[in-house]
């Protein structure tokens, strides 16, 4: 064994190396204990290994690298089908997510404008006499402002309102100039009342029993406004609106025609689509001067049970879903007016609204009419509406 030499500090009893030197004879420290502290001579044989084994990793490395890339890169092919799965997933599934989250905004929307427009006509003291129709000697109408005067002078006391147009200037409210209704069918917007529905100011017509039944009152243009939440409403006003007068009590038919003083056609987003009636367009109809009673019903969709009786008629609307029901008979006179837009056809519907235990009140589309039906006959329709 070759000698090495080892200096031994006192006090420290600490010893320095000095490469492969043999050792020097030890000295005791000043505690009188030798420590003798010695080192292999490892370093040539360390740095060798180093070499080799670093040599070796990076190639190990390199390979490991190459494989790696090899198992785990994409071809185009197989990105480009990726890519074209997800599109197609996107495409089916994007649609349906968009239009849920419509149909829950647009619900929310719906119900906040009839709970302010509710609240506002309860402040207004009574709906009739704003504008009424100023004509000539020879009855020729001079001025027709009735809705525009019912807006301004009556319903922006109560609600915030910050546009208002008159009939040749609707779209300056945002108005869009065709809709699509209940049906489907793309129609142009009501600029009056009688293209709401004609029937509403002219109407005769004999059945086929000869009875004969006529109505008439006078043509109003429309106006609109733009609310301060950013809805647009065209209003329809009638300045001759009349009280129930216990009509619905004393159980005699009446027309309806003259019960509805405002309707108010609105869209949730202004001119913005779709445009369509049941989703961001709807109807809100405030009935009777004093005592006012707003309804707005959401209809369901136009299709109809024909030839039910009263219960058929029930058990129909709560069978598509629990919030169905029948429309009193308020909500039906407000689809009376706005038939054009519900696309629903002429004949007796079936209301919730009871007279007494063997009858209900009903309504006709075709002229009119309010009448108290037995519940056992089987000659009239169901259309339901979801409830507010």
């Amino acid at each position: 064994m070759k000698n090495r030499s080892v200096i031994t500090y006192a006090g420290g009893g600490g010893s320095l190396l000095r490469g492969c030197e043999a050792p020097a004879p030890v000295r005791a420290s000043e505690t009188g204990r030798a420590r003798n502290w010695t080192m292999p001579p490892l370093r040539l044989e360390r740095e060798w290994r180093e070499r080799t084994n670093s040599a070796t990793i990076d190639n190990r490395c390199v390979e490991f690298d190459r494989r790696e890339n090899q198992r785990c890169a994409f071809t185009m092919a197989e990105i480009l089908l990726s890519l074209t799965i997800i599109g197609v997933v996107a495409a089916i599934t994007l649609p349906s997510l968009t239009g849920n989250i419509n149909e829950r905004t647009w619900n929310t929307q719906r119900k906040a404008l009839y709970a302010r427009f509710s609240q506002a006509i309860a402040l207004m003291p009574a709906l009739n006499g704003y504008g009424k129709l100023e004509t000539d000697s020879a009855g020729s109408v001079t001025a027709d402002n009735g809705a525009e005067t019912f807006i301004t002078a009556g319903l922006s006391k109560v609600l915030k309102i910050n546009n208002i147009c008159d009939a040749d200037h609707l779209t300056d409210c945002g108005v869009p100039e065709k809709i699509t209704n209940l049906g489907g069918s793309l129609m142009n917007i009501p600029t009056k009342l009688s293209e709401l529905n004609s029937k509403i100011v002219s109407m005769n017509v004999v059945e086929s029993d000869s009875t004969s039944y006529s109505y008439s009152q006078e043509d109003t243009k429309a106006a609109a406004f733009e609310t301060a939440n950013g809805e647009t409403v065209i209003t329809y006003y009638n300045p001759y609106c009349q009280s129930d007068m216990n009509e619905l009590s004393t159980g005699n038919w009446y027309y309806a025609q003259n019960k509805v003083c405002v309707n108010f056609v609105y869209d949730l987003n202004g001119n913005k689509g779709p445009n369509t009636v049941g989703k961001d367009i709807g109807f809100i109809s405030a009935l009777y001067p004093t005592d006012s009673i707003v309804v707005a019903p959401f209809v369901v969709s136009s299709k109809e049970k024909d030839s039910v009786d009263y219960a058929s008629a029930l058990a129909y609307c709560t069978s598509l879903e629990q919030e169905y029901r029948l429309p009193n008979i308020n909500e039906l006179t407000s689809m009376f007016f706005n038939q054009e837009l519900m696309n629903i056809y002429d004949r007796f519907f079936w209301s919730s609204t009871v007279y007494d235990s063997s009858s209900v009140w009903m309504q006709s589309l075709n002229v009119g009419r309010r009448i108290r039906g037995l519940k056992s006959r089987t000659d009239a329709s169901a259309v339901c509406v979801k409830r507010n």
